[in-house]
């Protein structure tokens, strides 16, 4: 996946959407459905990113039949919710930081190899500027026709473990990005690019796949 790089970062969330669709920034899909046996439900699911000279932008549209928003913190369970994740490898292999936002905009973000994962400090979340269509109050479930929409800005300086300068410097990053809610009614897992394990597991770096910084 080619990454665009644009000439400014928006000091809104809310503005990614439509900056991402001025530029021509192209739709991905996570569509990958790895353990259809278990877990066959699919709902729609695409999202676009490009990057500027500070920060990743990040907007995602999903349609979906359920909808929980329970977790009112950030750093709590938020798997468990109407969930979108990106996880990237920004250096090492091994070592990725995980984003995982539910959708009203409540954040989790670790960083670190197996074994030695961290949580991010609160100034490092609060860094994070996120914009959801469904606001950000918390709510148990939600059935019927359900879209809802989710920007992000993620600065550099939220890899907390590694310093910020060093994203411009790659070619390349290793990433995921995904679809879950581990207590809606139909738990699903969707990821970007195939995952080849016996269980849901989005802790896979070996299976992330590349994205290339357009210089």
């Amino acid at each position: 996946m080619q990454l665009k790089k644009l000439n400014y970062t928006p000091s809104r969330a809310e503005d990614v959407k439509a900056l991402l669709e001025s530029e021509g920034v192209e739709v991905q899909y996570i569509d990958r459905v790895n353990w259809v046996d278990q877990y066959p439900f699919k709902p729609d699911v695409t999202f676009k990113m490009a990057y500027t000279d500070e920060a990743f932008l990040l907007h995602y549209s999903v349609k979906e039949r359920e909808l929980r928003a329970v977790e009112d913190s950030d750093n709590g369970r938020i798997w468990e919710d109407a969930c979108v994740e990106f996880f990237i490898a920004p250096f090492e292999q091994d070592f990725y930081y995980n984003f995982e936002f539910n959708c009203t905009g409540r954040l989790l973000l670790y960083g670190g190899a197996k074994g030695d994962r961290i949580p991010a400090p609160e100034a490092v979340l609060k860094q994070i500027k996120r914009w959801s269509s469904l606001g950000n109050e918390p709510f148990k479930l939600k059935e019927g026709e359900n879209q809802w929409e989710l920007s992000v800005i993620i600065p550099f300086t939220a890899f907390f473990r590694h310093e910020d300068e060093r994203i411009l410097e790659q070619e390349s990053l290793r990433a995921n990005f995904y679809k879950c809610g581990d207590k809606l009614p139909t738990p699903h897992f969707l990821s970007w690019r195939p995952i080849k394990t016996e269980k849901p597991n989005f802790h896979t770096p070996e299976f992330f796949g590349c994205l290339v910084l357009e210089k």
